[in-house]
């Protein structure tokens, strides 16, 4: 087995630090990148990255990297074309760096992009599948309030869809940025909101359904009469009962102000409800793009329009379009099934 080349290892510290201070890119991104690097490095089982640095290999790594198996299966074009385009970024920064500047040639490097095909491939904008809305009331309404994690549970399905807010940055969102009585959110990183990009955002609450409201209302009223502050999250996590040999059960019936880890909790708490109600199951981010459907077919004229594109964090309407936009097939088909011709 070969063993990571300690060369590599100093290169690679030194251009993870250049990622995170000079391009201000994230830790999970920078993880994103090594990725990509260590697969080459797989290939190369761990030479130098000066060694053999011509077309030739740069021909067969992309050919070894198409038969790449994970878990039986082939790696996707989009997972291929973004391993190349990664891997082609840390050469481009290696060739300006001394002692390497004779050995990583840029022409050499620009035989690491896919195929114009590949491209279109990668980059196409496919539609994504999302829950109907008629199934989400469904799924709403099949959860029984008797306990605090029930009204959680419920509250936060009813929340995601009534903002279409991202899941980590409802995971992380503290109570003292939300203002109920005006339905407004204050996306703030500077509070510990994770969004993306670190962007602040600010999202008025949609009034899809007054009850739907409500129970968002009646929520908030029950984390206040618990007392619960400011600073504690609006959705937290089930309160960890333990007996006196410290073992954890999973029947808990109350919440704890404390923040989940991630947003994992929330996609599972998600599968568990779709599952009990009978229902196909449909991650946290696909009620963004419900959200977003159900938002442009109450609009009326481009005003509003732009200010659902912009309550999305959205700095132009194309970037809604284009991100969720298409609509999946089968409601397609309904839509222009439906066209009156006459």
């Amino acid at each position: 087995m070969n063993r990571p080349n300690i060369k590599n290892e100093l290169v690679k510290r030194k251009y993870f630090r250049f990622l995170k201070e000079a391009e201000g890119f994230s830790a999970s991104t920078i993880d994103i990148f090594n990725k990509a690097i260590l697969r080459y490095e797989e290939f190369t089982k761990y030479e130098d990255f000066k060694k053999k640095f011509n077309h030739d290999r740069m021909i067969g790594y992309k050919n070894w990297l198409k038969k790449r198996e994970t878990k039986g299966k082939a790696i996707s074009t989009v997972t291929y074309h973004a391993y190349l385009r990664n891997l082609r970024k840390f050469f481009t920064w290696l060739c300006t760096q001394t002692g390497f500047k004779s050995k990583i040639h840029t022409d050499v490097i620009g035989y690491l992009k896919v195929t114009h095909s590949e491209e279109r491939m990668a980059t196409q904008n496919k539609p994504r599948e999302y829950p109907e809305y008629e199934n989400v009331l469904k799924l709403i309404e099949s959860i029984n309030p008797e306990t605090e994690i029930d009204k959680r549970d419920r509250a936060l399905i009813t929340f995601t869809l009534l903002t279409g807010m991202r899941d980590a940055a409802i995971a992380s969102l503290p109570l003292k940025c939300v203002d109920i009585s005006s339905l407004r959110i204050f996306q703030d990183p500077n509070k510990g909101v994770k969004t993306k990009f670190s962007k602040y955002i600010e999202t008025t609450i949609f009034k899809f359904d007054e009850k739907l409201i409500e129970i968002l209302k009646d929520w908030i009223d029950l984390l206040s009469s618990k007392g619960f502050e400011k600073n504690d999250p609006i959705f937290p996590r089930s309160k960890q009962n333990k007996d006196e040999i410290n073992i954890s059960f999973n029947d808990a019936i109350e919440v704890e102000p404390a923040y989940w880890t991630n947003a994992g909790s929330m996609r599972k708490i998600f599968k568990k409800r779709f599952e009990s109600a009978g229902l196909k199951y449909f991650p946290p981010h696909t009620f963004r793009h419900l959200t977003k459907a159900l938002a442009f077919k109450g609009c009326k004229n481009g005003e509003e329009l732009h200010a659902v594109s912009q309550n999305f964090g959205h700095e132009n309407l194309g970037t809604t379009f284009g991100s969720y936009g298409n609509f999946p097939s089968k409601k397609l088909n309904e839509i222009i099934s439906n066209i009156d011709y006459s």
